[in-house]
């Protein structure tokens, strides 16, 4: 009996030293100080379109005025769609040619910074830009999570996207964001002394 039971004790260890481990998730603290604007990509790797779902739902977890979600996604995953578009971001093109998925992203103009269709103060419309860009701060964070890279490209053709993905005209089109593997190891660039941008009071 005693034998027994180290055999399957034996046998149960061996198991456990020949399973792959499990890869943890990376810190929060990690996710920062590994996102890289990516500018060469993996061309041997692809996404799923599950995957970009569960980017972009926590895409939506990001805060907006009066919780309006203003920011809209429109995903060429399609190799036609793909190809089309990278043709709508000039100097971009060469850079993100290997990067399986491109995303445009709107917002919808006259809801956030607006009470009652009117503008609540100076910045208006600004206050959609600013929620779209914390949905795609928060898209781009998550993405690093997740193993992927990506590059926010504000060189685009707006009125080509706008006809090619039928973006209606009530929408603001910000920016093109790649996803994909990075090809190789960016470095990260210096930041500025925070003294530089914080005053305490």
């Amino acid at each position: 009996m005693k034998r027994t039971i180290i055999l399957t004790l034996a046998a149960f260890s061996l198991l456990a030293c020949s399973q792959p481990a499990k890869q943890s998730a990376p810190s929060f603290e990690e996710v920062l100080t590994t996102r890289r604007s990516v500018r060469s990509y993996d061309a041997s790797k692809t996404i799923s379109e599950a995957e970009i779902r569960t980017l972009l739902t926590a895409a939506q977890e990001a805060p907006s005025w009066a919780n309006m979600e203003p920011t809209k996604y429109y995903v060429a995953i399609g190799p036609e769609k793909r190809a089309a578009l990278l043709e709508m971001i000039g100097g971009n093109k060469e850079r993100v040619a290997n990067a399986p998925v491109l995303i445009v992203s709107t917002f919808e103009t006259g809801k956030s910074g607006f009470f009652r269709g009117q503008q609540t103060n100076e910045v208006g419309d600004g206050w959609g830009a600013y929620d779209n860009g914390l949905s795609n701060a928060y898209l781009v964070l998550q993405a690093r999570a997740m193993g992927f890279d990506t590059l926010i490209m504000g060189m685009r053709q707006a009125d080509a996207i706008r006809a090619e993905f039928s973006i209606p005209e009530s929408e603001a089109i910000m920016a093109v964001i790649a996803v994909g593997y990075r090809a190789d190891e960016p470095s990260r660039p210096a930041r500025r002394d925070l003294d530089e941008i914080v005053k305490f009071f």
